[in-house]
């Protein structure tokens, strides 16, 4: 009989190996699956979070767009008191005027409805030129063009760098 409880004594130190070996793996696959399930609501959160700030990117983009319009930009110009320009002139290489320059006025072709508003803007302390408001400097012509003077000719012979070698 003493093989038999040889036998048994000897096999009970294999028993509690495989338990606990069992017991071990349990607990690496239960913390595993936890640690996985903590990356999936965090990459959810982050997916979450990134759809909000896309949304957030296409409003501000279309808010971009709506603003760069030409009426909206006309209407901004046109509330900081700006008017459109007159015809360009344009000058060439050799200092002469292409064109008529015209001076800016404040003619829309648009007929607007709120004139009122146009004469708030203007200062109550006298005249608009007094204030200020208008250029001191009258237009030449009497049609109310402006010229503009061209640039004296450059002579040819004269070298661009200053002394002669």
């Amino acid at each position: 009989m003493r093989p038999a409880a040889r036998y048994r004594r000897g096999r009970a130190p294999f028993v509690v190996l495989v338990v606990a070996l069992l017991s071990g793996g349990l607990l690496g696959l239960l913390m595993l699956n936890t640690a996985l399930n903590e990356g999936t609501f965090e990459l959810s959160r982050l997916q979450k979070q990134t759809t909000e700030l896309t949304d957030q990117q296409q409003t501000l983009q279309q808010q971009i767009s709506q603003g760069s319009a030409p009426d909206a930009l006309e209407r901004r110009a046109r509330d900081l008191g700006m008017v459109p320009g007159g015809d360009p002139a344009f000058l060439q290489d050799d200092g002469k005027v292409l064109g008529k320059p015209g001076q800016a006025q404040d003619d829309s072709p648009v007929k607007r409805s709120g004139t009122d508003l146009w004469q708030q803007a203007k200062p109550s302390g006298g005249t608009p030129a007094a204030a200020g408001a208008q250029p001191s400097a009258a237009p030449s012509g009497g049609d109310g063009t402006v010229q503009i003077d061209p640039a004296p000719p450059v002579s040819p012979s004269a070298p661009a760098g200053g002394t002669p070698r």
